[in-house]
């Protein structure tokens, strides 16, 4: 009778705990995640769940790279089985280090042979490989990673592995690298950068919307999870940009910023889901059956998108309190502090007047009623354009024009900071 392998199980406050178990050989390494349609539960990842489950019913296979006669250690990971360097995996201040120290106790054999190997849950195999190529990779290898030449996804896999049993220094390099890649040739910082290239804006779900999708779903999670400011912040600015020419972009957007509470992300997906899309919740209708995520033309122009019930909540919530700040708005305009010279050579009611007749004009123009009474931003941008036709203004100071201007930057400010609040499904206007 075989003994049982004994779980290590490593405590790591970053990572999501269903991907940093590590379990014992019988249990299954399976462990499904809340569905999000389109990001987590893409037609690739559930073919990978159905040939993992295909491949655990076999025996385990030797991994053709990483199964070294001399190695000292023997790992499982989903269906094959890797023979490295107890040493090599003791490096960098990681987990298997106090591992393979503590005392073995009655389970001596444990990943001495492919009997009783080690079994590491809830990473992939390529995964795995991934980053045991970063641990034995030679200089004159690893030097492509500083190259046009690098691959994002090993480089996302070895920061993910590296993170998740505490490899520091790997860690810290695998993501400088895919920062530096993502600058050196993505950098969403300009229009005709070849980030924008990188991810299509394609209206139609291909393949390599998909694709691109996962690829930015798993840089964020990488960011969130490893606490890397600067890769969030680029990752953050890109989905800014991508949510202008694709609503699914617009909702992969909305949905990170729930799942991780982005809130510099959160307010500006919310707000172009709710100004370029008719959204509706899971249904059947027409003998189809809608998921969330699911995205459809329509006659009427907008496209159709498929939210959840607490998405669809925080939609309408946002459109009725911009509905409701914007009719305040319009009733008072911005206040500013006349200029000091202007009570002295002005009437400086005559000033005020001027300024409140502009503002009462302006929010009742053709440009601004055209435009959704909840698209405070683009009815304040139109304001600010007439503001700077309007001229040597009668009546009004030239230092309390400027103030005045300056009012109405900060009220556009303002709403840009608020805009996550708005969104939210509690009370209150």
């Amino acid at each position: 009778m075989e003994s049982p392998v004994t779980p290590f199980v490593p405590v790591h406050e970053f990572s999501p705990e269903p991907d940093i178990v590590i379990s014992i050989e019988d249990q299954s390494p399976l462990r499904k995640r809340a569905r999000h349609t389109s990001i987590n539960n893409t037609a690739s990842e559930s073919g990978q769940s159905l040939v993992m489950v295909s491949e655990e019913s076999k025996g385990p296979v030797r991994d053709d790279a990483y199964y070294m006669s001399d190695g000292s250690c023997v790992l499982r990971v989903q269906n094959t089985l890797f023979k490295v360097h107890r040493t090599i995996l003791s490096k960098d201040q990681s987990f298997f280090g106090p591992m393979f120290t503590l005392p073995q106790g009655e389970f001596r054999e444990e990943g001495m042979s492919d009997d009783h190997p080690i079994v590491l849950q809830g990473d992939t195999a390529e995964e795995f490989r991934h980053f045991l190529w970063a641990l034995y990779a030679l200089p004159s290898e690893l030097i492509i990673v500083r190259s046009p030449k690098a691959d994002l996804s090993r480089l996302i896999d070895i920061a993910k592995v590296s993170s998740k049993y505490t490899f520091k220094s790997t860690e810290t390099w695998a993501l400088d690298a895919i920062q530096e890649y993502l600058e050196r040739n993505t950098s969403p910082l300009f229009n005709d950068n070849p980030l924008i290239r990188m991810f299509p804006t394609l209206s139609t779900r291909s393949s390599a919307l998909l694709e691109s999708e996962g690829q930015i779903a798993r840089l964020i999670r990488l960011a969130q999870m490893c606490s890397h400011s600067r890769l969030m912040d680029t990752m953050i600015q890109l989905l800014q940009k991508l949510m202008s020419g694709s609503l699914h972009y617009s909702y992969l957007a909305m949905t990170l910023a729930d799942e991780f509470n982005l809130r510099d992300l959160r307010g500006a997906a919310y707000l172009e889901v709710m100004q370029t899309s008719v959204f509706v919740c899971p249904g059947e209708g027409n003998g189809h059956a809608y998921m969330e995520g699911d995205i459809q033309e329509t006659s009427e122009g907008p496209q159709r998108l498929v939210v959840s019930p607490v998405q669809q909540l925080r939609l309408l919530s946002g459109y009725h309190r911009l509905s409701k700040a914007w009719d305040r708005m319009r009733a008072v305009p911005p206040q500013f502090e006349h200029a000091p010279t202007c009570g002295a050579t002005w009437h400086q009611h005559g000033c005020t007047q001027s300024w409140t007749d502009f503002w009462k004009e302006k929010t009742r123009s053709e440009g601004v009623l055209s435009l959704g009474s909840a698209n405070v931003l683009g009815r304040l941008g139109i304001i600010v354009k007439e503001f700077d036709k309007w001229g040597s203004a009668t009546y009004m100071h030239h230092d309390c024009k400027s103030a005045a201007r300056r009012s109405i930057h900060e009220k556009v400010k303002q709403i840009q900071e608020a805009l996550p609040d708005f969104f939210t499904e509690g009370g209150g206007n």
